[in-house]
């Protein structure tokens, strides 16, 4: 009896450690995980100003109604309430890569994809970034961008995408997931043709006369030349 119950812990074990690993694990390991939609109103995709010129990503989670976890301020940044009571069982909080990943076409995403804010002059977005072929593209942004230390910048999803649970036989994780129906090779092909398309519109200037010799210009005047008459004497 012992040692079946022994072997049985011994398996369960290395199965909850299998499935931590998954995340840099490919194919078959992956796969392991299941997922579930999650209420998005209940959460909160923002980002907070560090340093001068960096930004950090956390999600936030409202567990039960109240006291608020994040409000609104009137110029539109969040206001991170939660910091002002002992948010256990009402708060929940998603602050790095162990608390989210990428999820697409029902399949977790190799770790060199990364989740990294970059800042433009259109705004600020979220972008799944390829580490190791270079390349990427953005799963959620912001137009209204304010560097405040006290305050955070809210994020809206990009259409396609939305928020899920992580799964493994049954049992539902905390892990996070920015999800897509579509698989990760359909969004790197998208993110490339608009980025090429984008690149293809100019103004096109009208090619410059050519310069006269001795440095004469054309003359521009427009309608019939007037001549100069010379009398005509025998």
């Amino acid at each position: 009896m012992g040692r079946t119950y022994f072997r049985k812990a011994a398996l369960s074990a290395a199965a909850v450690g299998v499935a931590a690993m998954a995340g840099s694990l490919p194919g078959w390991a992956r796969a392991l995980f299941d997922s579930s939609p999650l209420q998005e109103e209940r959460f909160a995709i923002l980002a907070q100003a560090v340093g001068r010129d960096r930004w950090k990503l956390l999600v936030l989670e409202q567990i039960k109604a109240r006291p608020l976890c994040w409000e609104e301020r009137q110029d539109g940044l969040m206001n991170p309430s939660l910091n002002n009571f002992d948010f256990t069982g009402i708060c929940s909080r998603y602050l790095d890569s162990n608390g989210y990943s990428l999820r697409t076409s029902g399949r977790d995403v190799d770790k060199r994809y990364r989740l990294r804010l970059k800042q433009s002059k259109n705004g600020l977005a979220l972008q799944a970034l390829d580490s190791v072929r270079g390349g990427g593209f953005t799963v959620a942004r912001a137009s209204n961008v304010r560097r405040d230390k006290n305050a955070f910048v809210k994020l809206t999803l990009e259409p396609g995408w939305s928020l899920e649970r992580r799964s493994y036989k049954g049992r539902t994780l905390s892990h996070v997931y920015f999800a897509n129906t579509k698989p990760i090779n359909t969004l790197m092909a998208a993110s490339k043709a608009r980025t090429f398309d984008s690149s293809l519109t100019f103004t096109a200037s009208a090619p410059k006369p050519p310069s006269q010799p001795g440095g004469r210009r054309l003359n521009r005047q427009r309608g019939p030349v007037r001549l100069t008459v010379i009398p005509f004497r025998p």
